[in-house]
């Protein structure tokens, strides 16, 4: 049957919210082209349907958005037998070929950008400003590795005797399975299935149940693209079907590469799943940045780097910085001055209202969390100098605490909210010490004028990514991916498609001098 919710203009209802700004007790709907929304599994260049569907909500305000196909083993293993049939064709074609795809596939992102944008509002909670903004950023890695597509080099290396030579070639893995979040539902995948396409892989994705409408919507413009049947496939699943689906994408032997990104107790279960067929592996895992602001830091800057890295997506973020070190001789300047752009420039709603700075957390469960750190803060002396509390649904006011101390709660474990806590430090080796105490390490941020400093911490910092004076980081020139438990490999950059590729040494031998 049918995965399409019952009303067919695609407009849905919503209920007012209770306990928001008064721009919020309206009615919200979700109105974009038929065709962008699209509500059944894609496989092998097919809308499939399963024997069942499960609801996505509009976590902003809970109502049901749609009902999609709830893929199980039997679709999983269909996509990744489709996949792996077209990956014999696909990685024929000239590295032009598929670069000309890509393009035509991120041309289409282009053009329906705001519809694309309409769907993560509504099934992620993001404001559409960031939405929009997401779409960009999605878009830019097909562009990027449409272009990265022709530069696959491989070497020739000088060889020690007369009568040989010696290749080293580039060429694809195979099939790949992608597992993607749901704060990032269309960049996500772009990062990862740009980079796969480029390569010559073929992909299957399974997307964040909470979020799979954006990722059906990439099936839809890549079907558009002339991407051929089999290569870009697309297996949504409700959370009670993941485990079973996610045990098909990680050990079918036809399946040569996984890549996730989410949490680490996540990450390493796929791992353990992928390593009895030895599968090749990228993980985007969990992260907890530190920001720190050094003496010599402009104020003012280092202010608004911690507004725009802490508040995008109501800090739901993978390098969102969750714990703030300020050196004494600042740190009630820095606290003042933040409370007062907190007051001045965020503002909670509906993502889809232009005023809207800060939507909802993804779930209740995620602001239950947020609650829980608030409290443990505050019990062990943390004062609350903004917000503090929960409101209707999963909305969380963005939270301001001073007097933080690196025993509590919410400077051990990622937040994943709009959770500011402020410690205060006194020299560099302490401010170092407190943001290396941390099994994982994927961003880190730090504000100083003092050039010698600058060097001295970016080197220090045990992360893989680090903000020098600069809140916002992502591109898809540089590359993506952490150190310690925050995962393996990187994305992006150029180094991104080498994650799907293996290295052939060719030995051409019988040579005549």
């Amino acid at each position: 049957m049918s995965a399409v919710c019952a009303l067919r203009s695609r407009c849905f209802p919503r209920q007012v919210l209770l306990g928001l700004p008064a721009a919020m007790h309206r009615s919200y709907s979700l109105d974009v082209s038929a065709p962008l929304l699209r509500t059944q599994g894609y496989v092998d260049g097919r809308w499939v349907s399963a024997a069942s569907v499960f609801p996505v909500l509009d976590p902003a305000t809970g109502q049901e958005i749609a009902r999609v196909a709830d893929c199980g083993p039997a679709e999983a293993k269909q996509a990744v037998d489709a996949a792996y049939k077209a990956f014999h064709s696909w990685k024929q074609y000239t590295a032009k070929e598929r670069s000309v795809l890509l393009r035509k596939w991120f041309d289409l992102l282009t053009l329906h950008k705001d519809d694309l944008a309409k769907l993560i509002t509504f099934e992620c909670g993001k404001p559409l400003r960031e939405s929009l903004g997401e779409i960009a950023y999605s878009a830019s890695f097909l562009e990027w590795f449409s272009e990265e597509a022709r530069r696959v080099y491989g070497d020739i290396v000088p060889s020690p005797v007369k009568d040989r030579k010696i290749l080293l070639l580039k060429q694809p893995v195979g099939v790949a399975s992608v597992i993607t979040p749901w704060n990032f539902p269309s960049a996500m995948i772009t990062r990862k299935v740009g980079a796969a396409l480029a390569a010559g892989c073929t992909v299957v994705v399974k997307p964040a149940e909470d979020t799979p409408l954006s990722a059906l919507a990439l099936a839809e413009l890549a079907e558009q693209a002339g991407i051929p049947a089999g290569v870009f496939n697309v297996v949504p699943c409700s959370r009670e079907t993941t485990p079973s689906v996610g045990q098909v994408l990680c050990t079918d032997p036809l399946v040569a590469k996984i890549s996730f990104t989410g949490s680490t107790a996540t990450g390493k279960v796929l791992l353990k799943m992928a390593a009895d067929t030895v599968k090749k592996a990228s993980m985007e895992l969990g992260g907890h940045a530190p920001f720190i602001v050094f003496d010599s830091a402009d104020v003012d800057k280092a202010v608004a780097g911690a507004m725009a890295s802490k508040f995008r997506n109501s800090g739901q973020t993978c390098v969102c910085s969750n714990r703030f070190l300020v050196q004494s001789r600042i740190y009630d300047r820095f606290i003042d001055e933040l409370g007062r752009a907190m007051d001045a420039e965020l503002r909670l709603g509906h993502g889809s209202e232009p005023e809207t700075t800060q939507g909802p957390l993804i779930n209740t469960r995620a602001a239950e969390k947020v609650v829980h750190q608030i409290s443990d803060a505050v019990s062990r002396g943390a004062k609350v100098l903004r917000g503090g509390k929960r409101l209707h649904g999963s909305f969380m006011e963005p939270t301001l605490l001073a007097d933080v101390t690196a025993e509590m709660l919410c400077t051990k474990e990622e937040t994943f909210g709009p959770l500011l806590p402020v410690i205060r430090f006194n020299t560099e080796e302490e401010a170092l010490a407190i943001a290396n105490a941390s099994n994982v390490g994927l961003a880190g941020y730090f504000y100083s004028q003092d050039v010698s400093q600058i060097w001295r911490v970016a080197e220090a910092l045990e992360v893989g990514i680090v903000g020098v004076n600069e809140g916002l980081l992502s591109t898809p020139e540089a590359t993506f991916g952490g150190v310690k438990q925050s995962g393996l490999g990187r994305e992006g950059s150029k180094y991104g498609i080498e994650e799907y590729l293996d290295v052939k040494y060719m030995c051409f031998g019988g040579l005549k001098p």
